[in-house]
């Protein structure tokens, strides 16, 4: 309650409008998207807030060991390791498998700089563990956040990555140089050849 109230109050001090309703699922991959600003943080924070949704978010194992872990955890954190030869992917389809609900949140752009392609683990992720894809936004330009329309991956990178770029195509993040082609590298001829994106394949999680 007390922290719907603070980010309600957040949108209202910078006029920005909530707008889409959470997904019907209980188990989805959320994109944070564009990511060109530290600002990015907050503003989902409050959107998140509002929606009164606990959203989960990959890190790197060792940030969860000594006596700070169990504070990483409570902020969302899911502990992944790099050196698993399984990959980060199955691990993540693993833990989506064990969970009744959960909703973990990937920045595709992996950085707030430019880049060539987005990261395919958010997809990866989602299509190995049989769960939908949930279009977070931030739009610096309208001053809108929420949610856009649900993605049910098929398999079909290209098909199904023209519909994510219908919807981010518009939308301007705090830098909008900084916002690369919302494209991934499986969609060109030679990542497509070299890494099909399959259902439990292991790849980048970005």
């Amino acid at each position: 309650m007390i922290r719907a109230l603070i980010g309600r109050l957040w949108l209202f001090v910078f006029r920005w409008r909530l707008v889409g309703d959470l997904p019907p699922h209980r188990k989805y991959v959320l994109i944070a998207a564009p990511h060109t600003s530290n600002w990015d943080l907050p503003f989902m924070l409050a959107t998140a807030w509002i929606l009164r949704v606990r959203v989960q978010w990959m890190g790197k194992h060792t940030l969860f060991e000594g006596p700070f872990g169990w504070f990483m955890k409570a902020l969302g954190g899911l502990p992944v390791d790099r050196r698993a030869p399984q990959g980060l992917v199955a691990q993540v389809v693993s833990v989506f498998e064990a969970s009744e609900s959960m909703v973990l949140a990937i920045p595709p752009e992996g950085s707030r700089s430019y880049r060539d392609h987005w990261r395919s683990g958010f997809y990866r992720i989602a299509l190995g563990a049989g769960v939908p894809v949930a279009t977070g936004f931030l739009d610096f330009k309208t001053r809108r956040c929420g949610l856009g329309p649900l993605i049910e991956p098929t398999g079909d990178v290209k098909a199904d990555m023209d519909q994510v770029r219908a919807f981010y195509g518009p939308i301007a993040g705090k830098c909008p140089a900084d916002k690369g082609p919302i494209r991934l590298r499986e969609e060109d001829a030679d990542g497509a050849a070299e890494a099909p994106v399959t259902a439990g394949a292991a790849g980048p999680t970005g």
